[in-house]
């Protein structure tokens, strides 16, 4: 899963919220467009006013952009349950299939911030029958399935990914990982080492092939990748790192 709120969805959440408030064309549309932009970007920095902001907004008739970037506020304060539950709650009204998935891929990242996978996979599974043809939301419903040990149903969602979009080096990542959890080694390390050939500092197939090699007795080969997935930032990076201190642990 990538940060929150995620980059090319909220282009399309931008116009198809601001159509849907707006009804037809209107000579004063650049002014809530605005808003909800300025909004959106303080929601990143400074998530408590940007949510002050927003709810004066909405009292004033900002309606769902208004009432997205109190969402997205909530989420940048940790409020993730919340987040979430308005985010379900606005992808109900919402009057196209492209944004009502959106919304509910959104919704769907909350809960799984909030520790809630099944409630996650379960909004993506009904985000999927809406827009069957968005892979991303199989992406990320592999990412809730494997967070509940569904390794076999996340590799699938991946399998399903890669057959349309066979460069992307972050499903192969994932699917590695799923691979490995099902003692499929051998296609585990295939995936990594695709999604390196396309990704060479992908922090996430690093500290999956860093894995695989330390399992097969690489240390050498281990260290090397993990090495370098802790020149990046995020989760894997932290776990590279961790993996790391234990290798010097042990060998001491």
């Amino acid at each position: 899963m990538i940060p929150f709120p995620l980059p090319a969805a909220f282009l399309v959440l931008l116009s198809l919220i601001l159509s849907a408030a707006a009804g037809p064309a209107r000579a004063d549309a650049v002014e809530p467009e605005r808003r909800y932009r300025d909004c959106m970007d303080k929601a990143r920095r400074a998530p408590q006013a940007a949510f002050d902001d927003a709810l004066a907004w909405n009292g004033l008739g900002g309606g769902q952009a208004a009432r997205h970037c109190m969402a997205v506020a909530l989420m940048g304060l940790g409020q993730h349950a919340e987040a979430a539950r308005r985010l379900e709650a606005l992808a109900q009204e919402a009057r196209t299939p492209v944004l009502r998935a959106e919304l509910l891929a959104q919704a769907a990242q909350g809960w799984l911030l909030a520790k809630r996978a099944e409630r996650a996979d379960d909004v993506l599974t009904a985000a999927i029958k809406v827009a069957p043809e968005n892979i991303e939301l199989l992406i990320d419903r592999a990412g809730a399935r494997a967070a509940l040990k569904r390794y076999g149903e996340a590799a699938d969602d991946l399998t399903a990914a890669l057959t349309v979009a066979p460069r992307r080096a972050d499903a192969l990542a994932l699917r590695a990982s799923a691979k490995r959890f099902l003692d499929a080694a051998a296609g585990a390390e295939a995936d990594a080492t695709a999604a390196l050939a396309l990704e060479p500092a992908n922090p996430e197939a690093l500290l999956e092939r860093g894995i695989l090699r330390r399992l097969k007795g690489d240390d050498a080969g281990a260290r090397a990748d993990w090495l370098k997935a802790v020149q990046t930032s995020g989760a894997a990076a932290d776990a590279a790192r961790a993996n790391l201190e234990a290798m010097d642990v042990k060998a001491r």
